[in-house]
């Protein structure tokens, strides 16, 4: 069952630490001392909360039930437990603050208890998909100069490789040629780190990360905090985490390393690679084609890799250019998202849901390449769909704000690509924003902030156990996956433009069985009014059956025509029968 391609998933997406308390004994992580010492704090949304390996595993039927048939894990590597200035520390709960490379964070659990979680999915058929970090570890690297400006970027351009502290400081690193050239020979004479900041390593952590080749500031860019433009970007400090030089030979080479044992050991199916678009391409060139030929090794097919290249609006050629000049398989579709969101929240029409089709030709290996990227509504760092829906409705009835969460999920698992639901959504989380806002507790929480908060159909707050397989969310999603599985035109099919608009209103495509043709009518009225209209399907297309969502017309009313209604927000699924 494993050998499914990417496109014949359902991705579903864990934050460890916020799904499930399996083992109580590992919540400090086998730290002593205050939630300073320890990052345990379950009423606190920035420290750990309890959530374990053990505790996902327990809940596998959960997410089988939900129609998922792979699971995205949230970084599981050990990270530093406490970090940030005095007064605004927070904990690595998250997973994205690597110090060892090789071990799970023991607030998680252990490395066997990730072999025995991967190895009960793999049990029943469902792939297990690492959240990996190749651009920063933990802040562990602090620089000798004078921190009250905060350690803004220092460019190549003033702070070149050859000086210390700028370009009229004393001359240093004789013979390097610059970071543009990938020879080992020329990094061997890159010695002194301090061309820009001087990096020093505290007291008591100098061999706290692992591999040991990571605790030498060599291997790292030493340049500063990022301001997202421009080259820094790619060089700078991702907020003060430790900004790796990619561009080394040895990094890469340690990177593959790091990561080819854990395809190794645990037979892991794909990874999901963090902050990819603040690597240089370069790496991925070398990275990708080494983890895909240790899977092939490993007898692991269709290793899927996917890369996060954040965005906050439609923006497709960004994406592609991804796939294009840094050779990422995929990347985590965030138009699409932004697609789906300005259709359902009603802020626009479907104009951008109506381009994905042309704009796929963008990604390297076009059209059929873009239905392997990963969907999806919302995720952790920018916040839930439901959120984005009562930002754009302020006092929005509940009734609607359901329907509107239904239609978004109707459109996640039809349309192209691979759906990824963020694990809460299907129990009506919505939260606030983003980041720490959109991180709830899947069992019990403590934090009031979370608490306090309603969740879309249902009276349930996240104070409760949330793995309700009878609410209206995880009912239609578990729907919706069993027909997306059973119909191949939902999976591998091509997608053609039958209806949009620049106003809420109808949007529809024709998707088609790649074996047999059968076209599959997809059709989404994102207004409050209900509308009937003629849509175009194929003249062969003559009777349809319904196969979810609002009635289906039995039958063409013309041959290359048929009539649809839809309800308020309503959507069907309109199979022509072979």
């Amino acid at each position: 069952m494993r050998a499914r391609t990417p496109e014949q998933d359902v991705i579903y997406f864990v934050l460890p630490d916020r799904f499930e308390n399996g083992d109580t004994a590992n919540d400090k992580g086998g730290l002593k001392g205050d939630r300073l010492a320890t990052g345990f704090d379950p009423s606190d949304k920035a420290f750990y909360h309890g959530g374990d390996l053990k505790g996902l595993t327990e809940k596998l039927d959960y997410i089988q039930g939900l129609g998922a048939t792979a699971i995205w894990v949230g970084p599981v590597f050990k990270n530093k437990p406490v970090q940030g200035a005095k007064g605004q520390e927070s904990a690595g709960y998250h997973g994205y603050w690597i110090t060892d490379f090789t071990q799970v964070d023991p607030h998680l659990g252990t490395n066997a208890d990730f072999k025995a979680m991967v190895d009960a999915a793999h049990a029943r058929g469902m792939k297990v998909y690492m959240d990996i970090i190749v651009n920063h570890t933990a802040d562990v690297i602090r620089y000798k100069e004078d921190a009250a400006q905060g350690y803004p970027y220092r460019s190549k351009a003033a702070y070149p490789f050859s000086t210390r502290g700028g370009v009229n400081g004393p001359a240093i690193n004789p013979g390097f040629a610059g970071d543009d050239d990938p020879a080992p020979a020329n990094w061997a004479k890159l010695t002194d780190p301090s061309f820009a900041y001087t990096p020093v390593i505290p007291k008591g952590e100098e061999h706290v990360k692992v591999p040991a080749w990571l605790n030498d500031p060599i291997y790292y860019h030493n340049r500063g905090n990022t301001d997202w433009k421009g080259e820094s970007a790619q060089y700078g400090d991702f907020v003060g985490l430790d900004d790796l030089a990619t561009e080394d030979p040895r990094v890469v080479e340690g990177m593959i390393a790091i990561y080819g044992e854990w395809i190794d050991k645990y037979g892991v199916d794909g990874f999901r690679i963090d902050t990819a678009k603040h690597v240089n391409p370069a790496f991925w060139r070398r990275f990708v084609p080494a983890m895909q030929a240790r899977a092939k090794a490993r007898g692991i097919p269709n290793f899927h890799i996917f890369g996060e290249v954040a965005q906050d609006d439609y923006d497709p050629a960004l994406l592609a250019s991804w796939t294009r000049n840094a050779g990422l398989p995929a990347v985590l579709d965030f138009s699409f998202m932004w697609a789906v969101v300005d259709a359902v929240s009603g802020q626009k029409g479907t104009g951008e849901l109506a381009r994905l089709g042309d704009d796929d030709a963008l990604y390297q290996g076009g059209k059929q390449a873009a239905m392997r990227l990963p969907t999806f509504l919302g995720n952790h760092d920018a916040g839930r769909i439901a959120m984005f829906i009562e930002k754009a409705h302020p006092g929005i009835a509940p009734d609607e704000l359901l329907a509107r969460d239904e239609l978004a999920h109707a459109m996640l698992l039809t349309l192209r690509g691979v759906p990824t639901i963020y694990s809460g959504d299907e129990q009506g989380f919505a939260g606030t924003g983003g980041d720490q806002l959109a991180r709830q507790d899947m069992f019990p929480s403590k934090t009031a902030l979370y608490e306090a908060e309603t969740q879309v159909g249902t009276q349930a707050t996240p104070a409760q156990d949330n793995f309700d397989t009878h609410h209206p969310l995880y009912r239609l999603i578990a729907r919706l996956s069993a027909v997306r599985r059973a119909t191949p035109a939902l999976t591998d099919g091509e997608t053609k433009l039958r209806a949009s608009s620049d106003r809420p209103g109808l949007f529809a495509v024709s998707r088609f069985d790649p074996e047999s043709g059968r076209e599959v009518v997809l059709a989404f009225n994102t207004s409050t009014q209900p509308l009937s209209a003629p849509l175009e399907v194929e003249v062969r297309s003559r009777a349809f059956t319904t196969l979810a969502g609002a009635a289906c017309p039995a039958a063409a009313t013309a041959p290359g025509s048929i009539a649809v209604t839809l309800p308020p927000l309503g959507f069907t699924v309109c199979a022509a029968n072979p």
